[in-house]
């Protein structure tokens, strides 16, 4: 059985390597980048038209909805995993709520300003939204999820 200190050690290190995996995202030139969500794009445009008849998608459109989609997504997973690590080192209610977000929308920041330096990137304010509202869910989820689990926990002893 994992003991306090190395579930703590586990969950931060996770955390970790969320982080490394969205760096390597943003880390991409434009080119890169474009390229490898266009072809999941066109993936998920065939499967969709040949799912349903006549349906024309704009790939362009779609492309953008995925990206800030994909955005969104890597966010509330880090909103979920910080809030498991902050969990992990002994903090509780509010506390761990403000400092969660904290960590998430200081990292969505830093990533956004990591993008100036990648060649044909940007950062985006608007991404810090995204990236932000994702973690806000993503914390939410872990949070009332852990307190449920604490509950039934505690009626079983």
């Amino acid at each position: 059985m994992i003991n306090k200190y190395n579930k703590k050690i586990v969950s931060w290190a996770i955390v970790i390597l969320w982080m490394i995996l969205i760096f390597g995202f943003s880390h991409q030139p434009r080119e890169d980048s474009n390229k490898l969500s266009t072809n999941i794009t066109e993936v998920i445009v065939e499967i969709i038209e040949n799912k349903t008849s006549n349906r024309d998608i704009n790939i362009r459109s779609f492309n953008h909805m995925l990206r800030k989609n994909a955005h969104f997504f890597l966010y509330l997973v880090l909103g979920i995993l910080v809030t498991n690590a902050l969990r992990n080192s002994q903090l509780r209610g509010y506390k761990l709520i403000c400092l969660a977000l904290l960590i998430c929308i200081l990292y969505a920041i830093s990533d956004e300003i990591h993008q100036l330096f990648v060649p044909g990137r940007g950062g985006q304010v608007g991404d810090v939204f995204i990236d932000g509202t994702g973690s806000v869910i993503g914390i939410t989820l872990a949070f009332f999820g852990m307190k449920a689990a604490t509950e039934i926990n505690e009626e079983r002893e």
